[in-house]
């Protein structure tokens, strides 16, 4: 009989103890990866089609502040691009640019989950959030010519930096970023998390394409020069129309470009002893 009785006891502990321990166990926070698709729009893409996804990729540290709110460090890079030659418009057509860039960004986003969400509780295990920041993004605009890759910052496309333009600078290659999005979450197991996320990135400049203002004209190029075969290319498709005044791009609008990414992250646990007492008192 006092065997029965201890052994029931021992169980008991032993159920209270698991209880405990799991209760004790605090999910501080993830770190992850993420890889999809990016997307440009802009002066050569402004009826956002989707034609041209390219390759994204991302790591990031995420901080839970309990169960609904997570602060969220990423890095991504990925690759841009769009030409005139996927439009349906007439003049775009004519105007015949293209670009490609690599762009780096680095941000700081705050997350928060529709639903409670718990690791390793089936009932918790999934929720849908939304995800806003701030970042910083680095890129350097592209294209070929004759098989060759020129870099269109340094040829001042738009005569940035020439005596006929002074109040023309170079553009900066760097800008801030402001990612806005949606996304789910599905907890896997105690350790492992999976995402899905649709985030767009609105940004403080016009020149992620090298496509801002007005033609500068072919007399500010030297004729023997890259920049004068790639700041107007429509003598590749026709009658050339760059010239000097003559619209280029939409200086009134800022580029932007989406990212469509899955991923995986791990959980970050710490345990706190519970009380002797069980929490009881």
């Amino acid at each position: 009989m006092f065997k029965r009785i201890f052994g029931l006891i021992a169980i008991c502990t032993c159920v209270e103890a698991l209880s405990a321990q799991t209760q004790a166990t605090v999910y501080e926070g993830e770190i992850g990866f993420s890889a999809g698709a990016a997307h440009y729009f802009g002066d050569l893409n402004n009826r956002a089609s989707f034609r041209r996804p390219k390759a994204a990729a991302g790591l990031f540290f995420r901080k839970n502040f309990g169960n609904y709110v997570g602060l969220r460090l990423g890095l991504q890079v990925a690759q841009l691009g769009y030409a005139d030659k996927y439009s349906s418009n007439e003049f775009q057509q004519s105007r015949n640019l293209s670009f490609n860039s690599t762009i780096w960004e680095y941000s700081l986003q705050g997350d928060f989950n529709f639903f409670r969400f718990e690791p390793g509780n089936p009932y918790l295990r999934f929720t849908p959030y939304v995800t806003l920041g701030i970042g910083s993004m680095s890129f350097d605009p592209y294209a070929y010519l004759a098989g060759e890759k020129y870099y269109l910052r340094p040829l001042g496309t738009e005569g940035q930096g020439s005596t006929q333009y002074p109040d023309r600078k170079p553009y900066r290659n760097t800008a801030m970023v402001f990612p806005l999005g949606m996304g789910i979450k599905y907890n896997i197991n105690r350790t492992l998390n999976f995402h899905m996320e649709a985030v767009f990135r609105f940004t403080s400049t016009d020149y992620l394409d090298d496509v801002s203002t007005t033609f500068a004209g072919p007399d500010v190029f030297d004729p023997q020069s890259p920049a004068y075969f790639l700041q107007d290319r429509s003598y590749e498709v026709g009658i050339p129309i760059g010239t000097a005044g003559r619209q280029r791009g939409f200086s009134s609008q800022r580029d932007q470009y989406l990212m469509v990414q899955a991923g995986l992250s791990f959980n970050i646990s710490s345990y706190r002893c519970p009380s002797p007492l069980g929490g009881r008192f």
